[in-house]
């Protein structure tokens, strides 16, 4: 503005933006050029019926997509009515999409707002994938105009706020002048090429073992790659990188997916016990005070000890019996017990003894040899959020830990934002690409039922007026959902 406003800057400001392509105005800064102008020709051109065929494909992808995305929007739009009703919130695994919050691995998710629903050190994978995502989408309605014989003026790259993006500049004479199934082809396209670019991230993420065969191994166990500076799990005899996970408790670990349902499984269900010999549970325990703690469960360590944890036991005569016992060596070459009847062995008196913990506290035993087992005592999904993991394991010391994990989560943003982008163009809202397509469509089938085109478009109006409510909905709800919590 400071520079358009001088008299003396404002033409060679202006010259150098027009040389440059560039645009800049508040929040925006948009750059276009005419570089990629003759390969663009080239992938339109090469093997026209192939290219027919892919783009048929596409538009017939896209008017599904189209209805679909009404469907998925007004399924969610009525979850989370029913969730603010009812006040009860519902797992996020039951969730199909939430538009701007964070969204199950078994859906589709837009992530917009770093630092609040995203973290920090993810923002790379998020931006180089809504960049790629948007260009790849972006070079779809390039080539399938140019297949449809309109004019390709430029592509190019914006920045909205923070938020990359992608554009073509078509000519709107010859994309008017085509037929209505020309133009869904090129209106479809776009949602189409995200579409097999998610479908592309799933088949790297599903086949990534065998395409890192030659250089990672895997089935052994979870291998550490990050321990948070505040995780219970760091310390002396903690968990470090490098470290290779095989068991949590009796379970064992071959890989993350396992680490996850262990925890989860550990979390449900009620703390397991140790076998504990009558012999060497009267040589460690020592007299201590019984109380309750606030939530009902018994306390019997009150010496404030990091090494001692109240156990609690039953025999024939007392069902309610507690010892305070040091950890480690109750659990040592102690197997794991539900009752007293899992440690009948030779004939040796033995007592199945459960650690006395609050609610929702688990004492878990984590293996990662050669190293002394880990102790733990917490809530199972701190251990999960603080502590990074990968299934792959490096054949040789040099290749990275890092690398397969750098690969998945990328395909994991890609896949995720990929997904979401051909969702929410394809919705019948102005300004997305479903507009277009919706107008496209209407044009293409109802020109016979209805003969004036002045009701074909007011028909248009009113379902793109309806779509358009139904996301703004989704959004605004996603927002309180967001800020509310």
């Amino acid at each position: 503005t400071v520079l358009q406003s001088s008299n003396s800057l404002k033409a060679s400001y202006e010259d150098w933006l027009l040389t440059y392509g560039l645009s800049v105005s508040p929040f925006h800064l948009r750059w276009q050029t005419a570089l990629f102008n003759r390969q663009f020709y080239n992938w339109g051109r090469w093997k026209p019926k192939f290219l027919y065929l892919w783009f048929s494909v596409g538009m017939v992808f896209g008017i599904v997509a189209m209805f679909g995305s009404v469907i998925l929007l007004g399924k969610t739009l009525l979850q989370t009515l029913t969730q603010m009703l009812t006040e009860a919130p519902k797992a996020q695994n039951d969730r199909m999409l939430q538009v701007v919050v964070s969204v199950p691995s078994s859906g589709l998710c837009l992530r917009p707002v770093p630092g609040v629903n995203l973290p920090v050190s993810q923002l790379t994978y998020f931006f180089s994938a809504i960049l790629i995502s948007g260009v790849i989408h972006e070079v779809g309605h390039g080539v399938a105009a140019i297949r449809e014989q309109v004019r390709f003026n430029g592509f190019g790259i914006f920045i909205f706020i923070v938020y990359p993006g992608a554009f073509v500049d078509l000519f709107t004479t010859h994309l008017q002048l085509i037929s209505p199934v020309q133009q869904l082809r090129i209106f479809c396209a776009g949602v189409w090429h995200n579409f097999v670019l998610g479908v592309a991230g799933f088949m790297v993420l599903f086949l990534l073992p065998a395409i890192l065969f030659p250089f990672y191994y895997t089935g052994v166990g979870a291998l550490v790659t990050e321990v948070a500076e505040d995780s219970p799990a760091n310390g002396p005899r903690g968990l470090f990188v490098g470290d290779l996970v095989t068991n949590l408790q009796d379970c064992p670990v071959y890989n993350v997916e396992d680490w996850n349902s262990c925890l989860g499984d550990i979390s449900e269900k009620s703390q397991v016990g140790y076998c504990v010999s009558a012999a060497t549970l009267q040589q460690l325990s020592f007299p201590a005070r019984v109380y309750r703690r606030l939530d009902g469960t018994v306390e019997c360590c009150s010496n404030n000890s990091l090494t001692d944890i109240c156990f609690s036991y039953s025999n024939k005569l007392d069902s309610h019996l507690y010892a305070c016992l040091p950890a480690r060596k109750v659990i040592e070459a102690s197997k794991v017990c539900r009752t007293n009847m899992d440690c009948h062995k030779d004939f040796i008196p033995s007592f199945c003894v459960t650690p006395s913990l609050e609610n929702q506290t688990r004492l878990i035993r984590v293996k990662h040899p050669p190293h002394i087992d880990m102790l733990y005592v917490g809530h199972p999904m701190h251990l999960q959020y603080t502590v990074s993991l990968s299934s792959f394991v490096p054949r040789q010391n040099f290749l990275s830990i890092d690398l397969p994990v750098v690969i998945e989560t990328f395909c994991k943003y890609l896949i995720s934002l990929s997904g979401a982008l051909a969702v929410i163009n394809a919705v019948p809202c102005f300004a997305l690409d479903g507009q277009w397509i919706l107008n496209s469509f209407l044009e293409a089938t109802l020109s016979s039922l209805i003969v004036e085109k002045q009701n074909r478009e007011l028909v248009g109006f009113l379902i793109l007026l309806a779509g358009s409510a139904l996301l703004a909905a989704n959004v605004a709800l996603g927002l309180w959902m967001v800020t509310a919590r």
